[in-house]
């Protein structure tokens, strides 16, 4: 079967994980690479000889590609949707889709109309123990999810160098950028969709961010189940906590760890008993599940992750800060009202 032509726009620090993913999957060839910044370019021409590499998307759509993968900031991505489904390519963007909801609903709008794929980079749904995670909640086998409590807390030094230093500036970073994961996630292992929300954003005196590293959150989903949500990139202890706990209607399942530590129990037990979990590398076998599920969409499979169902995820993230503005609980109808009046 003839491989998926793909131009790699965007080359800085996520797009190394990228590469190294798409040059694994014999299924893949990257026949354009594209960044404005020319250091960037002469890496990537020494690195991938022979392969065009372009200042911008414009530069290349004449290689003969069939999907562009998009490893750029979310802000200021109009004009590559816009080149992208001028050129019927399949897009694969970076999570989030767009800086604010109704750019994004607008992207989703475009790219229905013009037929081509989008699908937004939510890579920790393909990790091993989210897939455990939801197999088990479908599974009954601890009855039915009824409140949850979910908890990200880590400093988070954005001026690393291996990190992207744009999120430095935002105005929500930890919003956009981490719990756009963590609101994807509870909707996809849940197999629910959020109905309103009470929430406060904050940043503290010792925070690096200039925008809200702080988000605490109530969501209330259709359904009844309750899920607390706290957040952070600006812990005042350098380690990552998370604990995702599901309490249900006979026990609990517990997430203790970003990558694994499955485990669950019954009302009656006295310990949790752990869930055994597939092999998995950070970063790469997640980013390759996506990868090959990207492949299989543009060659006819049902997609997941689309540009409509990421929507979803914005209106929580986007209600937060309405919440958090008006001390007061907002609808996710609302906000998906407000978004998609101009798409």
């Amino acid at each position: 079967m003839t491989a998926l032509r793909l131009i790699v726009v965007g080359l800085g620090a996520r797009a190394r994980t990228w590469l190294a993913v798409v040059q694994a999957n014999p299924d893949v060839q990257i026949v354009a690479l594209c960044d404005p910044d020319a250091a960037a370019r002469a890496r990537a021409a020494e690195d991938f000889p022979g392969v065009p590499v372009a200042a911008a998307l414009a530069d290349v759509t004449g290689v003969g590609a069939d999907a562009a993968l998009l490893c750029t900031p979310p802000g200021g991505r109009d004009a590559l949707i816009e080149i992208c489904c001028a050129h019927g390519l399949a897009i694969l963007a970076e999570k989030p889709l767009a800086d604010d909801v109704g750019t994004a609903a607008r992207f989703v709008a475009m790219a229905e109309r013009a037929g081509v794929h989008l699908i937004v980079g939510l890579n920790f749904r393909y990790l091993g123990v989210t897939r455990a995670l939801r197999a088990v909640l479908d599974a009954g086998t601890y009855g039915t999810p009824e409140f949850g409590r979910f908890l990200y807390e880590r400093w988070r030094d954005g001026r690393q160098p291996h990190l992207n230093r744009y999120p430095l500036t935002m105005v929500h970073p930890m919003l956009w950028e981490q719990s756009i994961h963590h609101f994807d996630l509870m909707r996809f292992v849940y197999g629910a969709e959020p109905e309103h929300v009470a929430a406060q954003t904050f940043n503290p005196s010792w925070s690096m961010y200039a925008g809200d590293a702080n988000v605490s959150a109530l969501f209330g989903f259709h359904g009844g189940l309750r899920v607390t949500y706290q957040g952070t990139w600006a812990a005042g202890i350098d380690r990552l906590d998370f604990d995702w706990r599901t309490d249900c209607s006979d026990g609990i399942v517990v997430q203790r760890d970003m990558f694994g530590d499955l485990a669950a129990g019954h009302r009656h037990d006295s310990s949790l008993t752990a869930i055994q979990l597939p092999p998995h590398e950070p970063w790469i076998s997640d980013a390759t599940g996506l990868l090959e599920m990207f492949v299989a969409t543009c060659r006819g499979a049902p997609p997941t992750c689309t540009g409509r169902d990421h929507l979803q995820s914005l209106y929580m993230l986007e209600a937060c800060i309405l919440a958090s503005a008006r001390r007061a609980v907002v609808t996710i109808e609302e906000v998906r009202i407000r978004a998609t009046a101009g798409a």
